[in-house]
Order: C-alpha cells, then sequence, then structure tokens
C-alpha cells in the first residue's frame, strides 16, 4: 500500500468518505488540505498528526508529500470532490512521477460538477470545463488580455453552449455575470445558475438567473456556475443580424456566420472618412494570413477593427492584439468587438510600432495602416514574426506599395501580391448596375524557408 493517500471529501465532511478513505485519514501521521477540507476531518484525524495547510500553497504540495514519504510517514492530501477534475490530482501526478512518492493512491469522490449538474437536472458529459480559481484580476474590462483570471472561463462561454465554472474567493459568480455584461451579452440571454455549499447543511441553489440578477447577488461560498447560452457550439451571437439580412429568432440567440460581415453591420466614421476593410479584401486578407484556432494576431492600423474583429472570432483558442491611433475609430473598433462579444480582442490606442514590445509573437499580422513609418514597422514586425508566419497588407496607393515591395526585397523577405478589384450591384431606374469599388492590392510577405 503507497504511504500517500488523495482523498476527495465533499462539504458533509466524514459522512462523503468510504471506509477505506476513513482509515487512511484516521492513521495519517501528515494531513493536506485546505483549511476548510482540514476542518472537515478534524475531529477524526491523530492527535500526533502533523496538519499542513495548503491555502495559497499549491505548488509546494509534491515538496511536503514527497518529505513524508522519504521519512516513512503515511500522508493523506484531501482535496474537494474528485481530485482529477480540475484538481490537485494533475500537480501531484505530473510533480512526483518518477519519485519515491510517485505511486500515490487516488480514492476520488463524486466530483463538484456531478453533483451540480444532478441538481440542475443537467447531462454532465456534454459541459465544458472552465475555472477562474485564480488570483484577484480586478472586474473584467474590454479588451482584457489572456493574463486576466476571468479569461479562461469567458472564452468557453463564447464558444460553447453549457460551461461549469469553478469559481474562487475572489473571481465571484457575480463578478462572473458582471463580465459578462460589460463584453456585451444580454442579460437574458444567459441563463445563469449557481450551486453553493454542496453538500453542506446550508446548501443553496440558485437556477436561471438573468446576468442583472446574479451580477447583485452575494452568494455563499464556496459555489460553482453553470452558464447555459445559445442554440450551439460556436461562438457569436445574432446582434449584426438586421445590417446583415437575418432575422432574430424569439427563443435563445442564432449564432452568426465566423467572418465576412457586411460593411454596414460595423460601426464606423462617416463612409467618406471611415477606415473600414471592405467585406471583399478583407475575407481575402484573412485567407492570406492562414489563421489557425490558437493563432496570435497584430492588427495594426485597426480602423474600424473589422479585420481584427473577425480574426479574432476564427482563432478562437488565440488572441488579436490591434492598435489605432485615431480615437474615434478606437472607440468604434471596441464597441465592434463587444456588439460579437468577441472577448479575445485587446484594442490599444497609439500609433505603431510604440507598444509592440509588450506583445506575445505574433504568427500573422495585418497592416491596414503605418503612420507613414513603413520600412520601419516592417522591421520590427518581422523581427518579432513567428516562423511560418505571415504578413498582409493592403493598399489603395501606389505609393505606399512601392515603399512596402522595396522594404521588403531590401530585407531579404520574400512575398506576393494579388490586386483585387471588385463590382457590387446598384439599383438603376427599376433594374440593375454594376458599381465599382476601388482597386485594392493586398500584399502577403514571410521569411524565406531556411
Amino acid at each position: 500500500m503507497s504511504l500517500c493517500t488523495l482523498i476527495g471529501v465533499l462539504d458533509d465532511g466524514w459522512a462523503s468518505l468510504s471506509d477505506a478513505a476513513r482509515r487512511r485519514v484516521e492513521t495519517a501521521s501528515v494531513v493536506i488540505g485546505a483549511k476548510r477540507t482540514l476542518a472537515l476531518a478534524e475531529a477524526h484525524l491523530s492527535p500526533e498528526a502533523r496538519r499542513i495547510p495548503m491555502d495559497g500553497a499549491l505548488s509546494r504540495v509534491p515538496e511536503w508529500v514527497e518529505r513524508a514519504c522519504i521519512e516513512n510517514r503515511a500522508v493523506v492530501v484531501l482535496a474537494t470532490g474528485d481530485p482529477l477534475c480540475r484538481g490537485v490530482g494533475g500537480v501531484l501526478s505530473e510533480k512526483l512521477r518518477g519519485t519515491p512518492a510517485g505511486d500515490f493512491e487516488i480514492l476520488p469522490n463524486v466530483s463538484v460538477l456531478q453533483l451540480a449538474c444532478a441538481r440542475f437536472h443537467q447531462t454532465w458529459d456534454a459541459v465544458r470545463i472552465a475555472s477562474c480559481h485564480a488570483r484577484d484580476a480586478g472586474e473584467w474590462t474590454i479588451g482584457a488580455p489572456p493574463s486576466h483570471a476571468l479569461y479562461p472561463a469567458m472564452r468557453a462561454i463564447a464558444r460553447y453552449r453549457h460551461v461549469f465554472v469553478f469559481t474562487g474567493p475572489e473571481n465571484t459568480p457575480a463578478r462572473l455575470a458582471r463580465a459578462l455584461l460589460c463584453a456585451g451579452y444580454a442579460s437574458d440571454e444567459v441563463a445563469f445558475s449557481v450551486a453553493c455549499r454542496l453538500q453542506g447543511p446550508d446548501e443553496r441553489l440558485f437556477q436561471g438567473m438573468t446576468l442583472d440578477e446574479a451580477a447583485r447577488t452575494l452568494f455563499p461560498e464556496p459555489n460553482v456556475v453553470l452558464v447555459r447560452r445559445g442554440s450551439d457550439d460556436s461562438e457569436g451571437a445574432d446582434v449584426l443580424a438586421e445590417a446583415s439580412g437575418e432575422k432574430k429568432e424569439k427563443k435563445g440567440i442564432r449564432d452568426l456566420p465566423i467572418f465576412g460581415f457586411d460593411d454596414s453591420g460595423y460601426l464606423q466614421r462617416a463612409p467618406e472618412k471611415g477606415l473600414i476593410t471592405k467585406q471583399e479584401a478583407r475575407v481575402l486578407a484573412l485567407a492570406k494570413m492562414r489563421l489557425s484556432e490558437d493563432s496570435v494576431v497584430w492588427d495594426i492600423g485597426a480602423g474600424a477593427g473589422s479585420v481584427g474583429v473577425e480574426a479574432a472570432r476564427l482563432a478562437v483558442r488565440g488572441h488579436v492584439w490591434a492598435i489605432e491611433k485615431n480615437p474615434d475609430d478606437a472607440a468604434n473598433a471596441r464597441a465592434n468587438a463587444r456588439r460579437l462579444q468577441v472577448t479575445n480582442y485587446t484594442l490599444c490606442e497609439g500609433k505603431a510600432p510604440d507598444g509592440l514590445d509588450a506583445w506575445p509573437n505574433p504568427d500573422a499580422v495585418f497592416v491596414g495602416g503605418s503612420g507613414g513609418n513603413l520600412p520601419g514597422l516592417i522591421s520590427a514586425i518581422f523581427s518579432r514574426l513567428n516562423l511560418g508566419g505571415r504578413v498582409v497588407m493592403n493598399f489603395v496607393l501606389l505609393e505606399n506599395l512601392a515603399t512596402a515591395t522595396v522594404a521588403l526585397d531590401a530585407a531579404g523577405l520574400c512575398w506576393d501580391l494579388v490586386q483585387l478589384q471588385a463590382s457590387r450591384s446598384r439599383p438603376m431606374a427599376g433594374m440593375h448596375r454594376m458599381a465599382a469599388q476601388n482597386p485594392v492590392w493586398i500584399l502577403t510577405a514571410y521569411a524565406p524557408e531556411k
């Protein structure tokens, strides 16, 4: 029998443990657990047993376990529910592999996920799991980066219909509800259910709340959240339906196509002054960028944000970093991201390349504006571009195109060029004519293969 046992316990304490688990707890000489779980077992611990609270010190648990095993002392680690369901089990399995404590035994309990889903009559095999049980990163804001503690939960909710969220003392259900409202979700678009103190004598359930209700509720701790939204497992909501000629369904919100929205669906400055990449050029530019689900994307000169926002919808596990120097355009880009509920998009106000050094290296870059420093910008981008990355630049002026190709040639970079000239139908005297748009040059640049 292993010296180390990882045991799952629920909030009804001793009653939740099997006979085998109880024997291990009673005979352990070292017991590790959160203060709350240690308190659940306190009455049954040996007076001589060493109690080690692991609150805020999860990374040290493998060290404590290994030391106890080396000293030939029986050690028990107490965890909530199933330790292998977003619990300490994964950490111990990884860190103790190949050590004297590597053969530790796991006695799991019913997971909190299973309990909550049972309370809410939700089949748990269809639920995605996310967690914001992390450090306090403050309230969610538009453009919050991947380092924000709510980011994994926000991305899971954007992508999937049913999401189970492990919360924390700071990142509470109410904070998550406020984050969803901030990101553009309607209050009644999400059914928000919270299970509090599961299996405890004071268990409480809050089922099917609106976001507004949940955002102002103080929930008993500990708690977990079940978020149900939408009609299928794709990202987005029917927020541009009117501009796209689509109708909103009465029940639920039908998701839009991933990209290729009508120009009129985007907030932008007056058409004669607006900075938006037209639909035809936008679709081709996105194809030339060769995005994958986890791409890190830079959008330089974001304008109304159409390319960056649609890139974020394609790179669902990635993130888009955008920069725009005009405050009015930046405000429109943020509003467009919010209308499409895009939560993997961060917009900075400024003039590139200032501020780019704070961004992660990109897999793809779109340049819609250079601020008059195209050679310097190209150099800055290619000094950071990940292996195999693509840089796509759209031009309507011959002089800018010439400047870009000269700079690329001087740097020994490869490029190819497409001239796109599209015409759109316009009504005329009860019939239709074709109206030409301005030609656009789409320049794709990349480093030569070595």
